[in-house]
């Protein structure tokens, strides 16, 4: 009896049998050299490395574990901070580190990021999923509202609320409803950027701090690409780590003098910095 007469038959069954085994083996060898869940072509060329330069120093308090920083348009300095017991919104004196107004969060709680909007300061949490706004000049909260991811970092761009959650993913939030009207997945040329933390808004890009890394992000808010990287290597000289210190985190730009501020968690130092090549 002869093969079914479905089966191919003699050399050119055989052929056309090894020519498909090529091709699948082709494709998955295709899909491995490629980031999951990315076409290749999606992604943004090599982005330049910017170095650093200091122009001033401030102090900073040590016992300030810093999750968000951020000035209003008047050019006051605020500040968020977390662990359990710890977490607090602060206003802070620049040039002198004093803090000036104080208000705690609840010991069950863990702060993040914050941001300026108009009259009001919106302040992330963690892991509760739970966000709060308060009045900018008395720090009287004024409504909460949540979330369903981690609250890591949050920012705005005079329109939207941008919010990271340690993944690759920004989240636009209306700044009223803060209902989720967008969101962004963040590239550079080997694929998603993961661990977005701390995010300024600045001069139409979104800079971001990359947890565990002295690096900072710049990506394009239209596109999700990583448009070049800040190296703050060597930031924080030896001399400041004589007590624990953690990862650089904290990102602060004044609009009305046009400088940028950068520190970390339970850093003795805030410095204001300028981009080199």
């Amino acid at each position: 009896m002869g093969p079914p007469a479905d089966r191919p038959t003699g050399g050119r069954g055989r052929r056309l049998v090894c020519l498909l085994i090529l091709c699948a083996c082709l494709s998955l060898l295709a899909c491995s050299d490629s980031p999951t869940g990315n076409d290749a072509s999606d992604l943004p060329p090599q982005a330049p490395v910017y170095g650093y330069a200091v122009v001033r120093t401030y102090p900073h308090d040590r016992e300030a574990f810093t999750q968000g920083l951020a000035f209003d348009d008047q050019g006051t300095l605020y500040e968020s901070t977390g662990q359990h017991g710890q977490s607090s919104l602060r206003r802070v004196d620049l040039n002198s580190g004093t803090i000036l107004q104080h208000h705690d969060l609840p010991s069950a709680l863990f702060g993040e990021g914050i941001t300026v909007f108009g009259n009001r300061i919106i302040q992330l949490t963690w892991q509760a999923g739970r966000a709060f706004v308060y009045d900018k000049a008395g720090f009287d909260l004024l409504r909460e509202f949540t979330y369903r991811t981690e609250g890591w970092g949050l920012t705005h761009d005079g329109q939207r609320l941008i919010m990271s959650d340690g993944t690759a993913t920004l989240y636009f939030l209306h700044p009223d409803t803060f209902a989720e009207t967008a969101r962004l997945t963040v590239r550079d040329h080997r694929g998603p950027v993961i661990r977005l933390n701390e995010l300024e808004y600045v001069g139409g890009e979104i800079l971001a701090n990359v947890w565990q890394t002295d690096r900072i992000a710049r990506i394009d808010p239209r596109t999700g690409h990583v448009t070049g990287w800040i190296d703050l290597t060597g930031l924080l000289q030896p001399s400041d780590q004589r007590q624990p210190v953690d990862v650089l985190n904290g990102i602060a730009y004044d609009a009305r003098t046009d400088r940028l501020f950068v520190t970390g968690k339970w850093w003795p130092k805030l410095f204001e910095i300028t981009l080199t090549p």
